[in-house]
């Protein structure tokens, strides 16, 4: 680990990652890479060049993606990879962990998270805000946990998904990769298909 942090994404998703790693402690300075030439501060801290610009800060800092869209976490993360970035795992200090659970690099885990006993989080995930992950879950790389979502145990979230703000998904439940589960829905049967699933309970639109 380095002892300076650099966050491609200074918008909405970038600052909760900062603040989460301010609430950590564990870096000297914290910068931005952004895309928007007209911003030169987000959080009080410094946007110091674009986000291409990434790779010529490897050596110096460690790198983390906080942009909010699966798919480009997702290119930019796996391109950091083959660079040789360090790439941290972020948990609020206000997230509970139970015991036996595994949070992969590049994932952000938020306040008010609870992740139950040998829970398996995969790289670049987004564990947000006051979401409740039961024991034995496995959540595949890059998926996207909303505020408010509740996961039964044993639930499996496959990669690329997307869970809507206050989903709820029962026990035993697999969720089929690149899959969108839309606000409040309730998932009570396994979702096989890709697709967009809305509603109580949830059915495929």
């Amino acid at each position: 680990m380095k002892n300076k942090l650099l966050i491609i994404g200074a918008s909405g998703h970038g600052k909760v990652v900062a603040d989460i790693a301010l609430n950590t402690n564990r870096w000297q300075s914290i910068s931005f890479l952004d895309d928007n030439e007209n911003l030169k501060f987000s959080l009080g801290l410094a946007v110091i060049g674009k986000s291409n610009e990434a790779i010529r800060h490897i050596n110096d800092f460690d790198i983390f993606v906080g942009i909010g869209n699966n798919a480009i976490r997702k290119k930019i993360q796996e391109s950091l990879e083959v660079e040789g970035a360090t790439i941290p795992t972020l948990i609020h200090p206000n997230a509970i962990l139970g015991g036996q659970v595994e949070v992969a690099s590049g994932t952000a885990v938020m306040a008010g998270v609870v992740i139950n006993c040998s829970t398996k989080i995969g790289k670049g995930c987004i564990i947000n805000t006051g979401a409740t992950l039961d024991h034995d879950n496995i959540i595949e790389d890059f998926v996207h946990i909303s505020p408010g979502v509740h996961l039964a145990g044993t639930v499996n979230v496959g990669q690329g998904s997307w869970l809507g703000i206050g989903s709820i998904v029962s026990n035993n439940i697999n969720v089929a990769s690149n899959s969108i589960v839309g606000a409040g829905a309730v998932v009570v049967k396994d979702i096989t298909e890709t697709g967009t699933y809305v509603g109580v309970p949830a059915r495929r639109v």
